[in-house]
């Protein structure tokens, strides 16, 4: 019999791409979905810290062509672990856009094994080194339009 279900890393996919939805970012909306063994285990968007003004209603505070306002949402995820006691050792991320240099290293110090991303995004060459000497699989993952489709076309939207 076959399964008709969204396999797996759609599944995560489009939970990272809803949590983007959240962003405060006025330049790009990146969503991030902290993952062990199938379970979520931690989300996060990019956005200001808690309390502080969003890019949305100050602008962005850019210093050297970037926002220094704005937590990337691998972090945001990552800091969420810490906060409440969850190990991330051997856990897997979904995530709208290549993770930057910083996000990287974070991820690689925070255990994460493998990186699952949608859209490539000033994909830094050290961070692609990275990944591979600490053997981190990466992988991009495109959302197949019939999984939106049957999103949008379900009954629970209907009026």
């Amino acid at each position: 019999m076959e399964d008709k279900r969204i396999p797996w890393n759609q599944y995560f996919m489009m939970q990272a791409v809803l949590l983007s939805m959240r962003s405060t970012c006025e330049r790009l909306a990146v969503g991030a979905i902290l993952v062990r063994d199938r379970r979520i285990i931690a989300g996060g968007y990019n956005g200001a810290v808690s309390g502080d003004t969003h890019c949305l209603e100050g602008g962005c505070y850019m210093v050297e062509g970037h926002c220094v306002r704005t937590i990337h949402a691998e972090m945001n995820a990552v800091l969420q672990c810490a906060k409440f006691g969850v190990a991330t050792e051997g856990a897997e991320v979904y995530v709208t856009d290549f993770p930057c240099l910083q996000c990287t290293k974070s991820l690689l110090q925070a255990g994460i094994k493998k990186i699952y991303y949608l859209r490539n995004y000033h994909n830094d060459p050290y961070a692609v080194e990275l990944f591979k000497m600490k053997n981190v699989q990466v992988e991009q993952v495109k959302v197949d339009p019939i999984y939106l489709d049957s999103l949008v076309n379900n009954d629970i939207f209907k009026n």
